[in-house]
């Protein structure tokens, strides 16, 4: 099944202190065929929240460097559609939610697509929970 992955659920795939059973299954699924859909903001995310786990020593550069090589491998599409969303739905999403901006891209995305979200973010997970939007692991 495909799905539309946010930033915080796919580093649990890399963040040994973050991985568990339920986003190890999902990332399993990637290698079964489903394909996970993101925002274009997504890999500026990832870089960041890798980056700022270098600094914390949280990993070491080439732990780093061997997580992006993963991501690289993942059959991860960016939604180059969701660019025309960001002053329309998505800023409305936000509002609508009390969301910022960048969670409310993977919210319309998922609306938009008709897809399940993998989120660990609380926000998102309320938010999506009010669209009636099916989350990733399923429960």
């Amino acid at each position: 099944m495909n799905f539309i992955v946010d930033a915080s659920f796919a580093l649990a795939w890399v963040m040994k202190d973050e991985a568990g059973p339920e986003s190890d299954r999902v990332l399993d699924s990637l290698g079964r065929g489903a394909r996970a859909f993101v925002p274009a903001l997504w890999h500026w995310e990832i870089a960041n929240a890798l980056l700022n786990a270098e600094r914390r020593k949280r990993a070491t550069r080439t732990e780093i460097n061997g997580h992006i090589l993963l991501f690289r491998s993942l059959p991860i599409e960016v939604d180059e559609a969701e660019i025309n969303q960001a002053w329309g739905a998505t800023q409305a999403l936000a509002r609508q939610h009390m969301l910022t901006s960048y969670d409310a891209a993977y919210l319309e995305l998922a609306i938009r697509r008709g897809l399940p979200l993998a989120t660990l973010d609380k926000g998102l997970l309320a938010a999506a929970k009010m669209e009636r939007l099916p989350l990733l692991p399923e429960k």
